[in-house]
């Protein structure tokens, strides 16, 4: 890997008359998310011109936002992400959902002091200001990046945590939501496929069938994404790639955002879970969903 041949290449393509889409997206789809930082550097100190300015300024739509987006560091994409969800036109509910229930403690911690670097305030501030009621303090709990990540699974307190959302939900009438947020959203992973074994049992169907019936709207939406990222996250955004795109229209967001953020993460597994999930591989849905220069970005991220 050479960054200044990298940066060269870039240069190239975008100089003259037209764009060589061709060539950019072969060069930055081959290179990490570490790689294109350096060619990032590269490219200012020895052309001495911003590489986002320019390729901002030949490219557009989709294909831009694609390429925009791999040339953004991890953490810095997940900001702009939240932000764009929280301070756009309308809350991006989907959004901060996604990044919120799927994300590490670490991961957490440093969209928040990258956020409030980049933007003056807290990421809790902009959730608490522009959502509400019980929606609102699942997000501010998730946002706070403090689950207990051991894997230590106490009996005992699975067997009770499963008890106290039964009674909790299918038990009474109406809701208890905070007993549900207060388990979901702090309790450790092992711990808490352990809670939902003992939940089918005591209630006798799965806990997701539960919160569908128990809750509506965001709520439901945002418990049911942390149940789904604590199974299996992989087949999480497997779904989130398949609602993105079936359908009449595309929620070029969310396909976006999937494919860029999870490119050297978890493609394969999302690849291998959509095509066990939908019968179909994830290539061919994007394939048949997209065109252009879109599509072919897309497809190199997908692989395969």
């Amino acid at each position: 890997f050479s960054a200044e041949q990298e940066a060269q290449a870039l240069r190239k393509a975008m100089k003259g008359f037209g764009t060589d889409e061709d060539a950019i997206i072969e060069t930055l789809t081959k290179l990490n998310v570490s790689q294109r930082q350096q060619v990032l550097i590269t490219y200012k100190s020895t052309i001495g011109r911003d590489l986002i300015d320019d390729l901002k300024s030949e490219l557009s739509g989709n294909f831009e936002r694609v390429i925009v987006g791999l040339m953004t560091p991890t953490t810095m994409y997940d900001v702009h992400e939240l932000r764009r969800a929280l301070k756009g036109a309308g809350t991006d509910e989907g959004c901060l959902i996604e990044i919120l229930a799927s994300r590490s403690n670490t991961e957490i911690r440093h969209i928040n002091e990258n956020y409030k670097l980049q933007y003056g305030s807290t990421l809790e501030e902009d959730i608490a200001s522009d959502t509400s009621s019980m929606f609102r303090r699942v997000l501010v709990s998730l946002s706070t990046g403090n689950r207990d990540e051991g894997t230590f699974v106490d009996e005992a307190l699975a067997q009770q945590d499963a008890q106290c959302l039964y009674e909790a939900g299918e038990k009474k009438w109406g809701t208890d939501e905070v007993q549900f947020m207060s388990i979901l959203c702090t309790r450790n992973r092992c711990h808490l496929l352990r809670v939902f074994d003992v939940y089918r049992v005591i209630a006798n169907k799965d806990i997701t069938e539960s919160i569908k019936s128990e809750m509506s709207g965001d709520l439901e939406d945002a418990l049911l994404a942390v149940v789904k990222c604590l199974r299996n996250k992989p087949a999480y955004f497997a779904e989130r790639l398949y609602k993105s795109m079936k359908g009449l229209g595309t929620d070029d967001s969310t396909l976006i955002r999937v494919m860029v953020s999870r490119s050297e993460i978890d493609m394969l597994h999302i690849r291998r879970e959509f095509l066990a999930m939908y019968g179909k591989s994830l290539h061919s849905f994007i394939k048949g969903d997209c065109s252009g220069d879109y599509r072919k970005v897309l497809l190199r991220l997908c692989g395969g």
